[in-house]
């Protein structure tokens, strides 16, 4: 992108560059790369390899190209070893900005022989959750100077925990508000799977007021739900701020890198405009290394 400023500025001081300047921006759009979009990344996709030096590993994510941040976790008030100020200070020093926050709605009552991998227990060590600790977890939104507190992921197994997750879902928005940050939730898969013969989804969004209570529209697991980003977009206009950029491989029921997969994403920027789409995050639960981070990047960047 330096290198195209730089072009740009270089053909503007030519004579031709009234007449050059209209089609080297034509053909930019029609690449992507003149797109004002920011590229964030939720920072569970590097769970596992990220490292201790939260610092150093920031950078990374920096000369990559990605300009904004949703972190996870945040164990007894810590994210990825410090306090919300001093990670807010730590991004921004890198020219990014920390826009989002990902914590639990509730706890999950897990099976005996359910197997925890070492992402998920790192990610649920010391876990706050929505409906326990709200108001901690909004004090260091404030510090943190977060823009939106998304629920990643609550109970929604039965009737009763899904109007128990509605329940705190309205407590929180109302209190962002107050607070001055948006509340969103987060899907899977699974709120698309009927319990007692409506869906999740369906129940969420009827049931909690549109301004207090957006949505966080995970690409990959709407599509592997088999619903379509778009037809959701016209039945609830505005609701949707965030975007996950995740892919999926339908064949071989997995999470891919970005633009290796089944998710359309080039036709569901078609409706970014409908769903009020305002950040787009690139998570990858299977990332394995930087080089899938930075793949990602480049085949978001073709596509916004």
């Amino acid at each position: 992108m330096e290198s195209r400023r730089k072009f740009l500025k270089n053909a503007g001081s030519m004579a031709a560059g009234s007449i050059l300047l209209p089609s080297i921006a034509k053909a930019s759009l029609n690449m992507g790369l003149a797109s004002s979009q920011p590229i964030g990344i939720q920072m569970f996709t590097a769970t596992n390899f990220m490292g201790e030096d939260t610092k150093a590993f920031l950078a990374e994510l920096a000369k990559i190209g990605y300009k904004e941040i949703e972190t996870a976790g945040g164990g007894g008030g810590m994210y990825y070893g410090h306090k919300p100020k001093e990670l807010k200070s730590m991004i921004e020093d890198l020219g990014m900005k920390w826009v989002a926050h990902h914590s639990m709605g509730g706890k999950f009552n897990l099976p005996d022989d359910f197997e925890m991998t070492e992402q998920l227990k790192a990610y649920m060590e010391g876990m706050r959750t929505l409906q326990d600790d709200h108001k901690l977890i909004m004090e260091d939104a404030v510090e943190g100077g977060w823009e939106y507190l998304v629920c990643a992921s609550t109970p929604i197994a039965t009737v009763d925990e899904i109007n128990k997750s509605i329940e705190t879902f309205v407590k929180v928005g109302e209190d962002c508000k107050d607070a001055g940050i948006q509340f969103a939730y987060h899907n899977h898969a699974t709120e698309f799977d009927l319990v007692d013969g409506k869906t999740p989804y369906e129940r969420i969004l009827s049931q909690t007021d549109k301004d207090m209570v957006k949505m966080e529209m995970d690409m990959g697991w709407v599509t592997k739900a088999g619903k379509d980003p778009l037809q959701l977009f016209k039945e609830n206009p505005g609701r949707f701020p965030l975007w996950h950029f995740k892919d999926y491989d339908l064949k071989n029921d997995k999470i891919v890198i970005a633009g290796e997969g089944d998710v359309d994403f080039k036709r569901i920027m078609t409706g970014a405009k409908l769903a009020g789409m305002k950040h787009i995050f690139y998570e990858q639960d299977t990332a394995s290394s930087l080089d899938d981070v930075s793949k990602s990047y480049k085949n978001i960047a073709n596509v916004i």
